[in-house]
């Protein structure tokens, strides 16, 4: 087993990679490839299988995917790419799903001919169906969901000639051990195979040595490379409230200079015209600006014309400027390599930096593998609050007022008022307040305290949710799941827990895998926060967080197994437990897992276990 900790790293123009891939990842701000980039990258380009253990934000969907798109397109050149699915990537989340369809989609941005197709469960069929009858190069799955189209015939594995297992272990743990068991077995044998996960216990052996052909194993370990001195913080926040957030922090936290990182260069132009019209001297920064105007911006900033810098990846590599002492992600990173590069432009010089996250609910999982990787905390931040917001704007406003005091001369202007109050017998400081409204130009010199906050209001609502979940600590549900039960016994739920009610059970065939899978997807939740689960006859009890958002809620209420709706409730027993509930509609046609779960039609003795 190879495993890498060394600095020194191949660029990527060295790993055997597709010149028009090499174009996009320059032109995306890629400079030098990560331990697990470089280390497995050459081996899936020369066609080995590789077993790839890295946590998750080290690069390792780069690390799959380049070499995936190298491959397609030396294809498509030689006129052998198909319609049918080229590669296929499972996934053990939606979430997940997405993300590493976005990615691919990226990497491709100048490859001709190649689509990109996500498929998972809680999303209609109808435009999973459209996609796949156009052709998808790429199909990037849930296990459930993938098994569903192949039992409707609508997937064709016949032509995959990449087969990915991202997050393996995690797949495992959900339940998913039958599904990509039986997904592996009816793929062509000629196949390559990468298999990446943070562990590897038995199963996942087990599964290397039953479909990997000879792998090649590359183990990366983290470092920490982040320095002591910068203070990393981040906010839950929904993506469409970020430039209200950034403002009012903006607002209320001391600051000289800082950079705003986002991910695409419309962005820059976006985020900083917004910060402009707020009053904020702010400019964008991106790939696609000139050399000389790049300089002359970065003197700007230097020499303190402009205050913020909105930025990409690309456009902001090799910057040095001592004066910033704030970094905003304001855009999470694809990667904790890129997070580490990011927050290091602050901190300089022996000064103390400020690092702040901003992280939408589908973006938990990056946050927890920040600091696997950087180990470090990333401390928990609450947004300013309208209050907080009017206390600082009077601040600098009397600020203002002191400073002009002891610096200008003002004889004249004070003969302008006096001679004002006495022509019009207006006291002085009615004039006094109007010339603050002439200096205001209309805007409300504070906010409206009254207004009802929905911005903070959200940003607390994931703080308590994702609170509640750290202080439980991990907790595996599926396995607590598989802890036998007397007979009869209720269900209790644990501290900070709640059981709920579900109205789908074993006759509707339903497993504990399909039950964590749904509710994991739909509501966002990590299979840890889904502690025991009872599955009876005609319903099933689910320990989940006491506490559900407004959106989880709502998520849940369209979620379906196994074509029918599982009506979440909270459970109406004594202490926890189920006391009765209506029948549920087991007796209805079944057309397989709407999240992630197909019915099964019989028993099978699964492969990839633990034995």
């Amino acid at each position: 087993m190879t495993e890498t900790t060394q600095p020194d790293l191949p660029p990527f123009s060295a790993l055997g990679l597709s010149p028009h891939v090499l174009g996009t990842i320059e032109k995306m701000g890629y400079e030098t490839p990560s331990p697990i980039q470089a280390e497995t990258i050459p081996h899936l380009v020369a066609g080995r299988d590789v077993v790839g253990l890295a946590q998750t934000g080290t690069g390792k969907t780069a690390a799959f995917a380049l070499p995936a798109l190298t491959h397609m397109a030396e294809d498509h050149a030689a006129g052998d790419l198909g319609p049918l699915p080229n590669t296929l990537v499972l996934a053990p989340t939606r979430e997940l799903a997405i993300q590493v369809a976005e990615a691919f989609s990226s990497y491709s941005a100048q490859l001709e001919g190649i689509s990109v197709l996500p498929i998972y469960g809680g999303a209609p069929y109808g435009p999973q169906l459209q996609g796949l009858r156009r052709g998808a190069n790429v199909i990037v799955g849930t296990p459930g969901r993938v098994i569903d189209h192949m039992s409707k015939g609508s997937l064709d594995l016949s032509e995959v000639k990449h087969l990915i297992l991202d997050e393996a272990d995690e797949m495992l743990r959900m339940g998913f051990a039958e599904e990509v068991d039986k997904i592996l077995a009816q793929t062509p044998d000629n196949k390559q195979v990468a298999l990446f996960s943070a562990t590897m216990p038995k199963a996942i052996r087990r599964i290397s040595e039953d479909y990997l052909n000879d792998p090649v194993e590359v183990s990366v370990k983290a470092k920490t490379t982040t320095s002591a001195n910068i203070r990393q913080r981040f906010v839950f926040i929904k993506h469409h409230a970020k430039p209200e957030a950034l403002v009012r922090i903006l607002e209320t936290e001391p600051h000289d200079a800082a950079i705003v990182f986002v991910r695409t260069r419309s962005a820059t132009e976006e985020v900083a015209n917004k910060l402009t019209a707020r009053g904020f001297r702010a400019t964008a920064i991106n790939g696609d600006i000139p050399q000389n105007l790049r300089e002359k911006t970065v003197e700007s900033l230097k020499d303190g014309r402009i205050d913020l810098l909105v930025a990409t990846d690309v456009a902001a590599r090799g910057l040095d400027v001592e004066r910033i002492s704030h970094v905003f992600n304001y855009d999470i990173p694809l990667d904790t390599e890129s997070y580490v590069h990011r927050i290091g432009r602050t901190g300089r010089a022996g000064r103390s930096g400020e690092a702040i996250l901003f992280v939408t609910p589908r973006e938990r999982r990056m946050l927890r593998s920040i600091e696997k990787a950087t180990r470090q905390p990333v401390e928990q931040m609450n947004l300013p609050t309208v209050a907080d917001v009017n206390a600082s704007r009077l601040d600098r406003f009397s600020e203002r007022i002191t400073q002009t005091l002891a610096t200008e001369d003002l004889e004249d202007y004070r003969d302008l008022v006096t001679s004002y109050v006495a022509e019009h017998n207006t006291p002085a400081e009615d004039v006094a307040a109007a010339l603050v409204a002439v200096v205001h130009d209309g805007r409300p010199l504070l906010l409206d305290e009254k207004a009802e906050d929905e911005l903070a209001r959200a940003a607390q609502n994931f703080d308590r949710e994702d609170r509640t979940a750290r202080d439980r600590g991990p907790r595996d549900g599926a396995a607590r799941e598989r802890a036998p039960r007397a007979k009869g016994a209720p269900a209790v739920a644990g501290p900070g827990n709640a059981m709920y009610k579900i109205a789908v059970g074993r006759q509707a065939g339903v497993a504990p895998g399909h039950i964590v899978g749904a509710i994991a997807n739909e509501a966002g939740l990590s299979a840890r926060q889904i502690g025991s689960i009872d599955i009876r006859p005609t319903h099933s009890l689910v320990e989940l967080p006491e506490t559900l958002t407004k959106d989880q809620w709502a998520a849940l209420s369209k979620t379906r197994i196994g074509g029918e709706l599982i009506r979440l409730e909270r459970d109406s027993g004594p202490h926890g437990t189920f006391s009765g509930g209506r029948k549920s509609d087991a007796g209805k046609r079944r057309t397989g897992f709407d999240n992630d779960r197909p019915a099964k039609k019989g028993p099978k003795k699964p492969r990839w276990r633990d034995r």
